[in-house]
């Protein structure tokens, strides 16, 4: 068998046309011609398909017109029911990957996708997903385009498809729909309809011609999914590999998977194509989110689950995106997603029971079935769980308070990532019988409550591993942080506690639960230890100053335009001397820095960037990346441009005291400034955070309170830092950000103006 390479990219094939149509793919030829219209393809097979587009519309012309509604496949009429026919755990199974019919048009209203014939395929087995091809095909349709437009019936007009330059038909009198308001007359009304109709039909008409415009191919679909999965997913699991199928997804999920999996590829162009995909998906799902909602696939638990997929993947691509106005879109349509679940009875929705985990000696397509049943409830859960994470982010980055009440979160815990991460049902089997049963009280809204009230349990809650048998997940963490995230942000920046909200010394002292939960849990790997610690310091980090806020006062001092933070109108002028040099309103920056409160952020600042550098290169792209380390910047900034850019520290941090020290009673000069070791050992395990051999043998304070309070420290636990490198160092990571972050270059810009001012 000979071997012949690509001169392009010297990848091998076995087949000369292999090899023909993968140059082809590099060079853009398209030698293959439709007689009909002259439009030009590169794959023969992709012709054909396009071919059977004018086939079907002749014969759609010549057929008497009926009032037929053509209803949406069902997983019933899809064929085979059968579990193996569905998918295999080979990802370059054509089975596995599903397909997209040759005779279906791309439709993004539509939720599933028919079976082909199979001896009508002729598909490009190079493709790690061989659907992509049938995708891309429909999305490039000609014919199709305007498929993007509002779903049949939500304006009176006709939704066939039509070019652009064709005025759209409207019937002769309303009269003629089943659900008539009566005749519009004709003349100025009839024209504004026809307007509305061509005015739809070209927005649509724009979107799609953006896609084709940037020069998307099926190679470039096949990649961006294989990287969404395989770099994404690991951080973000929404999303289950192993039972992925194709073609039971809809395109707007699709699209939005493809959208953030090009922001992992090379290419400088592969931005500007992810873009255009956002944009379809967006565009689908904002104006057909009432056909994706009824939507329920072969193993959900109720309907919708797509839409939330679909709804939680634009929103993470469009809240991190470099476009600003893909930002705004994103801020103003993240709350949907809360909606449409309570709409569906997703909160209501039971957990698959334990009992139903068949034992290892079952029949292989019953542990199949039960597999995936598992996994479409567990897929449920976490998506919903993903929109709690990502609303307490979004709240962060715009200033603005969370769009729900995170502490009445009623859903019960995910199962751990072990085993949603198998690969197999025997797998799956195994990873569920070497967990505890997970105990049926055990919701976020019981954790949070047990964080804030632990004289009223029976328990402590950092005891919920013993008590309840329970290993909290790294992804579990992540919400119950952002439960916390949301209570800080229902406070206002002066620490004057709105009713029923808890006061920030009390919200510390729960953040100080949750890192010994963090540090002591030996399920978690080093990789997510790291990155939920990540979000622990920047959440901390929010109980001692308003991070936008210091940002937005201090480019407004020196008249830095920023693109980051939500303005909200212009900060208030500076403070006097007299004024408190704490208040987050808007602190006196040069006296700000001599605080307690300014010396906290400054250590876990210090975290957070050690953190980033620690991580593995495969994690170092979680979603609350960019802003973790944008505070760090703001704080390194407000030192360094207040003269202070020289520091001594301690070696080690004992942040259990970081974390509880009253900085109201610190910044005041009172003898008890600093909280007593019987104060900090308030019942809960201090074998991590507070090591005996960090105090001095003279008033059993630590280094770390020392420094706190103001004290200069001396000794071998002390070490210096320079924060105009440290800040050179953030710049250089913003940049390793760029490419799957783009917020991360409006981030970068304002750091590199600050770094500008300090020299």
């Amino acid at each position: 068998m000979s071997i012949m390479e690509c001169k392009f990219c010297q990848k091998t094939f076995s087949k000369g046309e292999h090899l023909r149509r993968h140059e082809r793919s590099h060079t853009g030829a398209k030698p293959f011609t439709c007689a009909l219209c002259r439009r030009s393809f590169s794959r023969q097979d992709s012709l054909a398909r396009h071919e059977k587009l004018h086939t079907r519309r002749r014969a759609t012309k010549d057929a008497p017109a009926t009032d037929t509604v053509v209803k949406p496949p069902t997983p019933e009429s899809l064929g085979s029911t059968d579990i193996n026919d569905q998918t295999t755990t080979a990802p370059t199974s054509y089975e596995y990957a599903g397909a997209v019919s040759d005779d279906q048009p791309f439709n993004p209203l539509s939720t599933s996708v028919p079976h082909p014939a199979p001896q009508s395929l002729d598909v490009d087995f190079d493709l790690i997903w061989p659907d992509s091809e049938d995708l891309f095909q429909s999305i490039m349709s000609t014919e199709t385009s305007n498929q993007w437009q509002m779903p049949l019936g939500t304006l009176p007009f006709s939704a066939s498809p039509t070019t652009s330059d064709v005025a759209f038909g409207t019937p002769s009198s309303f009269d003629e729909r089943p659900s008539s308001i009566g005749t519009i007359p004709s003349g100025g009304n009839h024209q504004a309809v026809q307007d509305v109709s061509k005015m739809v039909s070209n927005l649509s008409s724009s979107v799609t011609a953006a896609a084709k415009s940037t020069s998307i191919t099926s190679i470039f679909l096949d990649e961006c999914l294989h990287m969404f999965f395989v770099k994404f997913i690991p951080t973000f699991p929404v999303l289950h590999r192993a039972t992925f199928v194709f073609r039971d997804c809809a395109h707007p999920l699709l699209l939005n998977a493809i959208a953030i999996g090009s922001l992992y590829l090379g290419p400088k162009d592969a931005v500007t194509k992810g873009e255009a995909l956002w944009r379809l998906a967006h565009t689908a799902m904002a104006t057909s989110w009432q056909n994706l909602i009824t939507h329920r696939g072969p193993f959900d638990a109720c309907e919708g689950v797509q839409l939330m997929i679909t709804a939680i993947l634009g929103q993470v691509y469009g809240a991190l995106s470099k476009n600003r106005a893909i930002r705004s879109t994103s801020q103003a349509f993240h709350s949907l997603g809360f909606v449409w679940a309570r709409r569906c009875g997703m909160f209501d929705s039971p957990p698959y029971p334990p009992s139903s985990v068949p034992s290892h000696d079952a029949d292989d397509a019953h542990k199949e079935r039960q597999w995936r049943l598992w996994v479409a409830r567990e897929i449920q859960q976490r998506a919903l769980l993903a929109h709690y994470m990502l609303d307490g982010l979004i709240s962060q980055m715009s200033g603005v308070p969370t769009s729900v009440r995170h502490a009445t979160n009623q859903l019960g815990l995910p199962s751990s990532d072990a085993a949603f991460e198998a690969s197999t049902a025997n797998e799956w089997i195994s990873q569920m019988q070497s967990q505890p049963l997970p105990s049926p009280t055990a919701t976020f809204r019981s954790i949070l409550r047990r964080l804030f009230h632990p004289a009223n349990e029976s328990s402590r809650w950092l005891d919920i591993d013993t008590h309840t048998n329970l290993n909290l997940s790294a992804f579990s963490h992540k919400v119950i942080l952002e439960g916390l995230q949301s209570l800080i942000s229902d406070d206002d920046a002066d620490e004057v506690t709105a009713v029923g909200v808890p006061t920030r010394r009390e919200v510390r002292s729960a953040l100080n639960q949750v890192y010994e939960s963090i540090t002591l849990n030996a399920t978690l790997s080093s990789a997510d230890r790291l990155e939920t610690l990540l979000r622990w310091h920047s959440i901390c980090l929010d109980t001692v100053v308003d991070t936008s806020l210091l940002c937005r006062n201090l480019c407004s001092r020196y008249d830095i335009t920023q693109h980051i933070w939500r303005e909200g109108g212009p900060p208030p002028p500076p403070q006097t001397s007299s004024s408190s040099p704490s208040s987050s309103r808007n602190p006196d920056l040069v006296s700000w820095v001599g605080t307690p409160a300014a010396r906290i952020a400054l250590l876990h600042a210090m975290a957070i960037q050690e953190i980033v550098e620690q991580l593995p290169r495969g994690r170092a792209h979680a979603i609350h990346m960019p802003s973790s380390l944008f505070a760090t910047a703001t704080v390194y900034a407000v030192f360094a441009l207040a003269g202070s850019p020289a520091l001594k520290i301690p070696c080690s941090v004992v942040w259990h005291d970081v974390v509880l020290l009253d900085t109201g009673t610190a910044k005041a000069g009172m003898s008890n400034d600093y909280l007593s070791l019987s104060d900090l050992n308030t019942g809960t395990s201090t074998s991590i955070s507070m090591s005996m051999s960090t105090r001095t043998s003279m008033n059993n304070e630590t280094d770390t309170a020392r420094y706190i309070r103001g004290d200069v420290l001396y000794g071998s636990n002390v070490t210096s830092r320079n924060l105009l490198y440290e800040l050179n160092s953030i710049q250089k990571l913003f940049r390793c950000l760029f490419a799957q972050w783009g917020v991360a270059y409006d981030m970068e810009s304002v750091v590199e103006q600050w770094i500008s001012l300090c020299h």
